[in-house]
């Protein structure tokens, strides 16, 4: 079996959810909840840890501050085997952090600090030293800006790595005017869908992928929440499902689609049976809190994939 050298660049979380909130209590009063856990979150962080899982070499490369939250955040990713050694620590800055109470239905607002994601710059970066690397991700373009993003994934593909993209903000034309100059070196973008609207304009979701294909994409697999995924090239699209479950926490899906999807396509399968399997990895995360919870690996996913019910 492949082992693909991953690097995953850019936003590190540390996530804590509380589980079953049914109301913000009042003054000071309290309230209890179900379940309190922290986990290994981002667009980086998070995706890289599910890569680890499904058997990917990964490196994490980021900015985590000199705080208790940064010690967690690297020990959770050490636990997992995941590199961190080129995960730098900066002072005067505390480690990205954000807290997400889970409401009864599932839903899941969130307070979030940026922190040390937004000092990170290609300064901290050095993708020479990671031997034998075969990928880069890019968690967070936003972060870093276009001319530094394209920069990075031009590097990246002159060492002859594939590369791919995966924006945390929500999507507006402005953000992708920002961004834009990352595309022409972006083998694989993996937005959700109310990013792919908010960026064009578009009403139909295949023409809003179609249209960033012709920034210079190669590829568009959005993630659509329970519907499954939209898959687009200059050539394809392709619609796949999502696999029938009943969610506990949805945070971190979208991460474990773009670690599903990437090592598929590492793997050798085609189009389709890498967004299968994107779509099975985000079924793992959701039937539990955090990217980290339980013991799914490669193995455990495809077999899931093979016999599961679909949407």
């Amino acid at each position: 079996m492949t082992q693909q050298t991953i690097a995953a660049v850019g936003v590190h979380v540390l996530d804590t959810h509380a589980l079953r909130v049914e109301s913000i209590p009042e003054a000071s009063d309290g309230a209890l909840v179900d379940t309190i856990r922290m986990s290994a979150a981002g667009t980086a962080g998070g995706t890289g840890l599910v890569l680890q899982r499904l058997g990917a070499a990964v490196h994490s490369i980021g900015a985590v501050g000199h705080d208790p939250i940064g010690d967690t955040l690297l020990a959770l990713l050490g636990r997992e085997g995941i590199d961190t050694t080129r995960i730098v620590r900066l002072p005067d800055v505390q480690t990205s952090a954000s807290v997400i109470p889970v409401r009864p239905n599932g839903d899941r607002p969130a307070w979030h600090c940026i922190g040390a994601n937004g000092a990170l710059t290609l300064e901290h970066i050095d993708l020479g030293s990671i031997e034998g690397l075969d990928h880069v991700h890019l968690g967070g373009p936003e972060f870093l800006g276009g001319p530094a993003a394209g920069e990075l994934l031009a590097d990246a593909k002159s060492r002859g790595a594939s590369t791919s993209v995966d924006v945390l903000a929500p999507g507006d034309p402005d953000l992708l005017a920002w961004i834009s100059d990352c595309f022409a070196h972006t083998d694989y973008l993996l937005p959700n869908d109310e990013q792919v609207l908010g960026f064009t304009g578009e009403t139909s979701l295949e023409a809003g992928a179609k249209a960033l294909v012709a920034l210079g994409v190669g590829c568009v697999a959005v993630t659509q929440g329970a519907k499954g995924a939209l898959v687009v090239t200059a050539d394809e699209v392709i619609e796949v499902p999502a696999f029938a479950i009943e969610p506990v926490d949805t945070t971190g899906c979208g991460d474990a689609f773009s670690a599903g999807f990437l090592r598929g396509i590492s793997l050798g399968l085609d189009l389709r049976g890498a967004a299968e399997l994107g779509c099975a990895a985000a079924a793992q995360v959701a039937q539990g809190v955090g990217t980290d919870h339980g013991d799914y690996d490669l193995e455990s996913v495809r077999a899931f994939a093979a016999s599961a019910p679909r949407n």
